[in-house]
């Protein structure tokens, strides 16, 4: 038995391929069929790895009754959120806008003309059907009702972002609203460090100070909370900030968040310890924790995170990447239908195959014969680093060797490596194997600051490889992207998530390597984006392009999440590609955007950090540090070994017509760097501490 999925090439779909329910894929052969028959329809939505998903599937989509019921009375139609996410945002508004939590699986109700009217979560079986037999009930019956509540629930999605959420300049500023983009910034708020003080008092309110993170459980990686944290104590030097981001981090380095065995990051902690991950692996966390760790490492020097940076992209050239050179989207959060089966071991398990060492590391990672979690099953998961943590033997206490020790740390690592053994002979969690734009932007970014903290050449040739498969797979002629490709095949015209991130992927290898072309791709790519998804009236972009298939409403991803908003990682890219190319419109754009968003962060900056890591970046002037010479890159090297995110780097060997490389020459055949602010340059100079008395301006 097989439905219409069977010929999709989404892995998620392609898991329901053989339901007894009559799926449809979204599109137009769907939306027909219900106009024609009259029909509501089910917009079922959801990703591979989601384990709830799977468990409606074989509760109640698997099931014959229920399917004859949901095939009788609906057109149904199954949805990647990944492969379609401008389809689950725009029904995901719609339950919120219907006073539910939304969350994956997510199953909506839809008259004919796919305006939504009603929709849930997970349901068990029993529950399920009930709903669909009361839905059938008021579709026939109270169909004017619906009808009405559907058109509600329509309009309130078509008004304007900026209205909705009161995204306006302050009200003394009104008129410049519509004046030209050559006088935004001059009448928008410039960014004030008072301003980020009072951002981070308010969302230290909501800091976990025991435990990292924020006080709520689920506990999700939030990297660009992390990101403004590092931003703000750069220009603030706030040791609360500090405090907060290293308890945070190395809480998530050592939890059971993190694999230990075989690196890379889990999506979330279901509990406020940080011990028992939802299972699933997800390119777009370990992505953005690499860049958060690249970073916190050149300004703690933790050797932590050094060896999970490492251990992480030891796992996405093992298990992530495809031949092609593309990454993979996600690892299945189950096993053998199991959930996190893969990852969990029983103490006699670890007995087996740790011999001599089950001993230490059995103390050390508190494991107990009847388990440390559920079922009598283990789950590795530390709370300080190793080195702090005693390990009794006999009448006296032997420190376990701390990191960097020679021997203690290789036999601590020979153990782990034992269980990497013995686990791959285990049955393995699911991959989705297909390859988005948008993801593969932001673990290109993660290579890219990996490589520029560690200067680990392994990491640029990753990056390299990455970046070619962008723009030689998923780059259309006319420079539109595409959002998916699996089976040698790119489809779906790209989002504003996609061109954002990639495009921050590009602007991270230019300034990796000072190849010269990944600035053209970048700048080709936000001119496309400009004319194809920008809009005048709001002065946000559209989530949609304007070539895209129209759904029932266009909308704008405004507000940071575990992924930045699109608009907010646009508003960065408009202002580094203006710097380096001496753009004005693009900055003053920048400026406007952000500047729009300033009540928003003020009020409650938990849900725009992004933004306000690009507040922390424009309340103090941005160096810009051009590098001319043979040893171009050993001075670069030896700058991005300290803590200074606010900077944006340029090089050439001999020469070059970027702006800020124009007339720019090496001095005496030595190589020279010219450090500037707000369009002011310092005299030249030739080494790295001259270089670092320059950027001490940044800390005044």
């Amino acid at each position: 038995m097989s439905n219409r999925l069977i010929n999709q090439t989404s892995p998620y779909l392609l898991q329901h391929a053989h339901n007894p329910v009559d799926w449809y894929p979204w599109g137009e052969e769907a939306l027909t069929k219900a106009r024609t028959e009259n029909k509501p329809i089910i917009v079922s939505i959801g990703y591979s790895a989601c384990h709830w998903c799977h468990v409606m599937e074989r509760e109640s989509f698997e099931k014959e009754q229920v399917a004859a019921v949901m095939n009788a009375d609906f057109v149904c139609i199954k949805v990647d959120r990944e492969e379609r996410p401008d389809v689950d945002a725009i029904y995901m508004d719609a339950i919120h806008a219907m006073g539910t939590r939304g969350g994956w699986p997510l199953n909506v109700f839809l008259m004919p003309d796919a305006k939504p009217f009603y929709g849930v979560t997970y349901l068990p079986a029993q529950n399920w059907v009930q709903l669909l037999g009361s839905v059938k009930n008021a579709f026939v019956n109270h169909n004017d009702e619906l009808v009405k509540s559907a058109e509600g629930f329509t309009e309130n999605m078509l008004i304007k972002e900026s209205d909705k959420y009161n995204l306006h300049v302050g009200a003394g500023l009104a008129s410049a609203q519509n004046t030209e983009a050559g006088t935004r910034a001059e009448a928008s708020p410039a960014p004030a460090i008072e301003d980020l003080d009072e951002m981070f008092e308010k969302i230290k309110a909501h800091f976990d100070t025991e435990k990292g993170g924020m006080d709520r459980a689920p506990k999700f990686p939030m990297p660009s909370i992390y990101k403004f944290l590092l931003r703000y104590y750069a220009v603030s030097n706030n040791p609360e900030a500090l405090r907060h981001i290293e308890l945070s981090l190395n809480r998530i380095a050592l939890g059971g968040i993190y694999d230990h065995v075989g690196g890379g990051w889990a999506r979330y902690s279901v509990d406020d310890e940080w011990f028992i991950p939802h299972f699933e692996k997800m390119l777009y966390d370990n992505g953005q924790l690499l860049s958060i760790y690249s970073e916190a490492y050149t300004l703690t020097k933790s050797e932590l995170y050094k060896s999970r940076v490492y251990e992480t992209i030891e796992w996405l050239a093992r298990e992530m990447t495809s031949d092609e050179g593309g990454f993979y989207s996600a690892l299945d959060a189950d096993s053998e239908g199991v959930e996190g089966k893969f990852y969990i071991w029983t103490q006699a398990e670890l007995k087996a195959i740790l011999g001599d060492d089950f001993e230490w590391f059995s103390k050390l990672y508190n494991t107990k014969a009847a388990g440390n979690w559920e079922h009598g099953y283990n789950h590795l998961h530390l709370i300080t680093p190793p080195r702090l943590s005693p390990v009794r033997e006999g009448d006296r206490t032997t420190p376990f060797p701390s990191v960097g020790e020679g021997l203690g740390m290789g036999v601590y690592k020979n153990a782990l490596q034992k269980l990497f053994k013995a686990r791959e002979s285990r049955v393995r969690p699911g991959l989705d194997d297909k390859i988005l734009a948008s993801w593969n932007g932001l673990m290109l970014k993660g290579l890219t600051d990996a490589y520029r903290a560690f200067g680990e050449e392994k990491f640029k040739e990753l990056a390299l490889v990455s970046a070619r498969f962008l723009k030689e797979k998923m780059t259309a002629p006319n420079h539109q992207l595409w959002h998916s490709y699996k089976n040698g095949k790119a489809s779906i015209v790209g989002f504003l998530e996609d061109y954002a991130a990639v495009i921050d992927g590009y602007l991270g290898l230019y300034q990796a390597t000072f190849e010269e072309d990944w600035l053209d791709e970048a700048l080709k790519l936000t001119a496309y984006v400009v004319e194809n998804l920008y809009d005048p009236e709001d002065e946000f972009f559209y989530f949609t392009d304007a070539n895209a298939d129209g759904l029932i409403a266009r909308k704008k991803e405004i507000f940071d999440n575990v992924i930045p908003a699109s608009n907010s990682l646009m508003a960065q890219n408009l202002y580094a590609l203006g710097t380096i190319f001496d753009y004005a419109d693009y900055i003053k754009l920048s400026d406007w955007m952000l500047a729009k968003m300033r009540n928003a962060l003020l009020t409650d900056v938990q849900w725009g950090t992004n933004w306000a890591a690009l507040y922390a970046m424009r309340a103090k002037p941005t160096a810009e540090v051009a590098i001319v010479g043979e040893d171009m890159d050993e001075i670069r090297k030896q700058l991005e070994s300290r803590f200074i995110p606010n900077k944006i780097l340029v090089g050439t060997k001999r020469a070059s017509e970027l702006p800020l490389l124009q007339e720019r020459t090496a001095k005496n055949e030595l190589t020279t760097v010219y450090v500037c602010f707000n369009k002011t340059c310092n005299l030249p100079v030739y080494s790295i501490e001259d270089v670092w008395k320059q950027l001490n301006y940044l800390n005044e």
